[in-house]
């Protein structure tokens, strides 16, 4: 009986170990969690912008012969992949990767610690800067231009409540002409607004890239949150269940040796 109560007191210490690193990476990601919030709302609104204004010119028909536009051509898919820097936030990495093994002879371009390690690269997502961007953005353009790609998509996380995020691919080039009427009235365009349109294809790309990685860390963070709080719940509910097996085990002990000794008495 003693061997069992020394098992229980050692599996509630290794419990209670865990209970602590939980509580510490629960808050860590929720001291993380506004900062990473108003980044995105931040560059929500820039990509919308200067969305809109991409497409009101792609609806012109100067534009229709912009490089950029749909056309056909051999060229291969190109997907960026955001995963996180760090594990350890339930099901965020994982839903991820499943949704690019959908796409087996694309070429990955990976954003994270954690897709890097699976398809090579540097990026970090949570110190991912606008000028990586920019950076990454022209030299995709360039060779989409150049008719290597024939798409261009995004493979991230959307964030829809601190308990639900979502997995997303969203296709950024090429672009389409929407049925919508161009909403150009009134705007003079120089030189033209195919030129326009060409110029402002790196920066709406550069823009909803920082605009998925920011609302994949933030969803990143807030999964990370959501674990650690179910993690912490489980361990206390393990302590109470070892502790209570244990005070069970030492009081049979106790009882078994009162036995003992009061039958040892009588002899």
């Amino acid at each position: 009986m003693g061997v069992d109560t020394k098992k229980l007191r050692n599996r509630i210490k290794s419990v209670d170990s865990t209970l602590h690193l939980t509580t510490a990476m629960g808050l860590v990601a929720s001291s993380k969690i506004r900062r990473a919030m108003d980044a995105m709302f931040k560059s929500r609104e820039y990509s919308a912008a200067i969305e809109k204004v991409v497409q009101n010119l792609a609806g012109s028909r100067e534009c229709e012969k912009s490089p950029y536009m749909a056309q056909q051509n051999a060229g291969k898919t190109c997907i960026i992949v955001i995963a996180g820097d760090r594990g350890l936030a339930g099901g965020y990495n994982s839903n991820i990767f499943r949704l690019a093994r959908q796409y087996p002879d694309a070429e990955f371009i990976a954003v994270g610690k954690r897709a890097c390690d699976v398809y090579g690269g540097s990026f970090n997502a949570e110190r991912f800067s606008f000028e990586q961007a920019s950076a990454l953005s022209k030299e995709l353009c360039s060779r989409f231009a150049e008719g290597e790609f024939s798409r261009i998509g995004i493979i991230s996380t959307e964030y829809i409540s601190m308990m639900s995020q979502e997995s997303r691919i969203s296709w950024i080039l090429p672009l389409s002409r929407t049925e919508e009427k161009s909403d150009l009235t009134g705007i003079i365009f120089e030189p033209d607004e195919l030129s326009v349109l060409n110029t402002a294809v790196p920066l709406y790309v550069a823009g909803t890239i920082i605009a998925h990685v920011r609302e994949s860390f933030a969803s990143e963070v807030a999964a990370r949150r959501c674990a650690m709080d179910s993690a912490g719940k489980n361990a206390k509910q393990m302590i109470d269940d070892l502790q209570l097996k244990y005070n069970r085990a030492r009081q049979s002990a106790i009882t078994q040796e009162i036995t003992e000794i009061v039958a040892g008495s009588g002899m």
